[in-house]
């Protein structure tokens, strides 16, 4: 293939394997065979730390010349090493951007903390929408949380590959899953509930634990597959052999069409274990979104029977399973355990990134393929939303707007009445609705990204330095944006006419002063500029097995 027609691309700073999209620069796709390569002892060497560049579903590099057999291409031509491709970079470093927006506004109290004034959660009545800037940030906002999982699942993927390139067996790999999930669990420990939780919980999951959970759920699904795969392939292939003995055989002639049969065989087992292994990976995927609307104690709707004008919760948010169940499937609110984001209600785009990533490493894709396939399932998934609103399914919001737009036309498809309206998504827990539409724009630019040409792409400002270091960012852009938020109500906050949620006192912030919101926001990001810059180029100069690429 041309070198014109791949996504080629110079490595980016740094080595990418965080818990939002662990990508690593030295992760290599499969040249030219859809099934996983077999885990087994290998020392490929490079000058990066023993192994060549991650790409985006391109051509492997000196690593066609490995021992891995079904990873190689019989007296496939040399090629120089595929550098590392700039789109799931672009796209984690702008969802890092955004997310800034969302924890800056929260810190100083510059607007209520949703698209309406209350939570977008199951089963909760809302009346009056939050003001446009707001409403726009929020749902700008929303594309983080499953971009980040869908990311992570993906570079579970590319992060499996490259390792298996440099003889990691399976216990090695699942050590390190389980390392790193207990890390960010760590974080998330130290960061939220003592710090920001002040000691009155024991646990504070705002998104670090539902990330460590999945990541490790991801990791141990990747080498389950990459381990049955095979056996499946095997097992079809016994099938064709057993069925083949049965057949009166002469000698020569017949002897080497059956060797022929035989070998075309394999390659079709192989070929449709592999697809095999993907219709479950779907199969995971629809369940583990479709089980948010399954155990909704609302099942996704709200009374009518409540009186006019209330807003806010309607039922209790729990299941009869217990506290220790809902933990996993609802977001709870307990005297010592709060937990917005529950693991397992986030952890279907985490396996839809372990399938795509699956996809995009099964062969040589040409740039532009990939870019049109990305715009495509893009569209296809915003299509399916727009079906959410018109046929009612998947939503979790039903009968729950009771805006005057609703009031004025009872009866009436309540997501119709308003531009509004048509947006509105639920994602305490994530409804179906509201992850089709958050991955449909994610995949959009994951295609935008990947259409821009390179030299443009690397002077978009601080996105690659941003997205190549995202555990880091995560970590001190939280403990900036909250050590300037005081500072700031100091100087410019007011009282608000609400109570502050964590204390239950009058809150104070910069509310009506949008401002002030964007100017902390934009010194936050120039702050982190050259702290991430600086973290990339160290983070670069460590070994595979360090625990600094975590970060």
């Amino acid at each position: 293939m041309p070198s014109d027609d791949r996504a080629t691309y110079e490595a980016g700073t740094g080595v990418q394997e965080t818990q939002f999209a662990a990508i690593p620069d030295d992760a290599e796709p499969a040249s030219g065979h859809p099934q996983n390569p077999p885990i087994q002892n290998q020392h490929t060497h490079s000058k990066n730390n023993g192994v060549a560049h991650s790409t985006y579903g391109t051509i492997d590099g000196p690593a066609n010349e490995s021992s891995t057999g079904r990873d190689t291409i019989p007296n496939a031509p040399k090629t120089v090493a595929s550098p590392r491709a700039l789109a799931p970079d672009l796209l984690r470093g702008l969802l890092m951007v955004l997310q800034a927006v969302d924890h800056c506004s929260v810190s100083q109290g510059a607007w209520r903390h949703g698209v309406a004034l209350e939570s977008e959660q199951d089963g909760t009545i809302v009346n009056k929408w939050n003001a446009p800037v707001p409403w726009t940030a929020r749902m700008l906002t929303h594309l983080c949380a499953p971009g980040f999982m869908f990311l992570l699942g993906m570079g579970v993927v590319y992060f499996g590959r490259s390792r298996g390139k440099l003889g990691w067996s399976s216990w090695q790999m699942l050590r390190h899953f389980a390392i790193r999930a207990f890390a960010l669990a760590a974080v998330n420990e130290l960061f939220f509930t003592l710090i920001f939780g002040r000691g009155r919980i024991l646990v504070l999951n705002i998104v670090l634990l539902a990330l460590a959970v999945n990541y490790f759920l991801a990791g141990l699904l990747w080498l389950g597959i990459n381990a049955s795969e095979p056996v499946l392939s095997t097992l079809l292939q016994s099938s064709f052999h057993a069925s083949s003995d049965d057949v009166v055989e002469q000698p020569l002639l017949q002897d080497e069409t059956r060797r022929s049969s035989a070998k075309s065989f394999s390659a079709w087992s192989m070929r449709c274990s592999w697809h095999i292994h993907n219709a479950i990976l779907l199969a995971i995927t629809i369940i583990t979104i479709a089980w948010n609307q399954w155990l909704s104690p609302h099942h996704g709707h709200c009374p009518l029977d409540v009186p006019p004008g209330y807003s806010g919760p309607t039922r209790p948010n729990n299941t009869n399973l217990g506290p220790w169940f809902d933990f996993w499937f609802l977001n709870v609110s307990y005297k010592l355990v709060l937990s917005p984001f529950p693991p397992l209600a986030w952890l279907s785009p985490a396996i839809l990134g372990l399938l795509y990533g699956r996809i995009l490493l099964s062969r040589k894709w040409k740039a532009y393929t990939i870019n049109a396939a990305n715009a495509a399932f893009g569209v296809f998934l915003m299509l399916l939303f727009v079906l959410t609103r018109l046929l009612h399914f998947g939503n979790l919001s039903e009968d729950c707007l009771r805006m005057p737009e609703q009031l004025a036309a009872p009866g009436r498809n309540q997501y119709l009445a308003s531009f509004r309206s048509f947006f509105y998504i639920i994602k305490y827990p994530p409804s179906f609705s509201y992850v089709v539409f958050t991955l449909s724009i994610n995949f959009l630019l994951l295609a935008f990204f990947g259409a821009l040409p390179e030299r443009f792409a690397r002077r978009i400002p601080t996105l690659l330095t941003f997205g190549q270091s995202a555990l880091f960012f995560y970590i001190t852009h939280l403990m900036l944006y909250f050590a300037m938020g005081p500072l700031v109500k100091i100087w410019f906050g007011h009282e608000l006419d609400y109570k502050d949620p964590m204390t239950g006192k009058p809150a104070v912030g910069t509310e009506g002063k949008p401002a002030v919101m964007w100017l902390t926001w934009l010194l936050g990001l120039a702050i982190l500029w050259p702290l991430c810059k600086w973290y990339g180029r160290f983070k670069s100069t460590k070994g595979v097995n360090s625990v600094w690429r975590f970060f």
